[in-house]
């Protein structure tokens, strides 16, 4: 491996774990266009119209994102700490847009069936907050010694 590449070993854990949801997020809007989108050609609905149109909405926000995880990775140390938070609050921005693609996944589940939606809303809300639980770091303890 040469000097100059990514050390993929070097990332932590949190961040594979928002990369991993990001790729997700991105194969599951991908499909659900492809997909939905020739029945939407097929059959037009309005409510289909409207979440196809939020799901490509958020898809070029997913994609910077990795744009972004991989200069990180690239760069890693060789940043500025302005150019490092400029680069994290970008990042986490295009996070928060490629969940709004859910907007779109949960409205089109509601127009099939309203029990589908309801049990895909319930089971993403609890799936996040999963996620996040489990991605939270434990705070340190510290002792008053006296």
């Amino acid at each position: 491996m040469s000097e100059g590449s990514v050390n993929v070993e070097s990332r932590t854990s949190s961040q594979d774990k928002r990369w991993t949801i990001m790729a997700a997020l991105l194969g599951t809007s991908t499909a659900v266009l492809l997909f939905q989108g020739i029945e939407q050609e097929k059959n037009p609905k309005f409510v289909r119209e409207v979440a196809l149109t939020i799901i490509a909405a958020t898809i070029p926000f997913q994609g910077i994102y990795f744009l972004i995880y991989t200069f990180l990775l690239e760069n890693n140390g060789r940043l500025n700490e302005d150019m490092l938070n400029r680069l994290n609050m970008a990042s986490a921005l295009c996070q928060v847009a490629a969940y709004l693609s859910l907007i779109g996944i949960i409205a089109l589940w509601y127009s099939m069936s309203p029990m589908v939606g309801i049990a895909f809303t319930i089971s993403a809300f609890i799936a996040m907050i999963l996620v996040r639980v489990s991605m939270k770091q434990p705070e340190e303890i510290t002792e008053v010694t006296e």
